[in-house]
């Protein structure tokens, strides 16, 4: 009997955690989507982990970021890395100054959809991000230097 109370327990438990999983996944989404579409660069660069981060990689984050900042998303989603992109994830990547490596590891990766419309026409981008989480926190890592 007590064996089964326990593993009661223990499921409620693990549903619970999934689930303000993903309620931190809809805050970070949401949060991402209001400050893009607002143009809120400030906002947009605080979801980027510096820490170790490579100033020509970061530079370049940011102008990824903010270069379609105010255009109206489509769809923006957190979606679980297939086998392939968590293997590119850990490896070493070439970078401007040599051999770039994630600076976190990422977990899942940030998909935005972006239309804009004008009067020639319509256009739809899509973009992504490897995200991972610090602290508690869901966060876009910015490649360094490999160690």
């Amino acid at each position: 009997m007590k064996f089964n109370h326990l593993a009661l327990v223990l499921t409620f438990v693990a549903v619970a955690s999934l689930r303000a999983g993903g309620a931190d996944e809809k805050v970070f989404t949401d949060k991402y989507k209001t400050a893009f579409e607002s143009k809120d660069t400030k906002t947009l660069e605080s979801f980027l982990y510096t820490t170790g981060s490579d100033p020509n990689a970061l530079e370049f984050y940011k102008m990824m970021m903010t270069g379609e900042a105010g255009s109206k998303i489509a769809s923006i989603e957190l979606v679980a890395l297939t086998p392939e992109e968590m293997k590119k994830a850990g490896e070493p990547q070439e970078g401007p100054g040599g051999k770039m490596c994630m600076t976190l590891k990422p977990t899942k990766k940030l998909v935005i959809k972006v239309e804009q419309k004008d009067a020639n026409g319509s256009s739809t981008s899509t973009s992504s991000s490897f995200v991972a989480e610090k602290d508690g926190k869901l966060v876009i890592p910015v490649p360094g230097a490999c160690k």
